[in-house]
């Protein structure tokens, strides 16, 4: 598997994990005009992924402040770690892309899945 795709990987993986939270991206763009970005990614390949490998991504929350929320993502096969990594996702306003604090709902909501 091309390396990059990973990061596609975790990032479909970091949206189901959210939408599972009840975190619609698209309503909070809309409606609290605030968006996630990726503002740092560590990655680490250990194993190569191959044609029709169904891969796993375990998602879990390292660290939530003000305005962004770390987490630490893996990919694997079966028992077999792939690949992972630390990402840094921060909310930014909408159309400035400045940092913008996640709402009291947001951040509870991530305090509580932190544990």
């Amino acid at each position: 598997m091309y390396y990059a795709n990973y990061l596609k990987f975790f990032e479909r993986g970091r949206t189901e994990w959210l939408r599972r939270l009840g975190v619609d991206q698209s309503t909070m763009a809309e409606q609290e005009k605030r968006i996630f970005v990726v503002k740092n990614v560590e990655i680490q390949y250990r194993k190569p992924a191959r044609l029709d490998d169904l891969i796993a991504i375990h998602s879990t929350i390292t660290r939530v402040g003000p305005a962004s929320v770390n987490f630490r993502q893996s990919a694997l096969r079966d028992t077999e770690l792939l690949c992972e990594s630390g990402i840094q996702v921060c909310c930014v306003d909408a159309q400035s892309f400045r940092p913008a604090a996640f709402s009291n709902q947001l951040r509870t909501l991530l305090e509580k899945a932190k544990k």
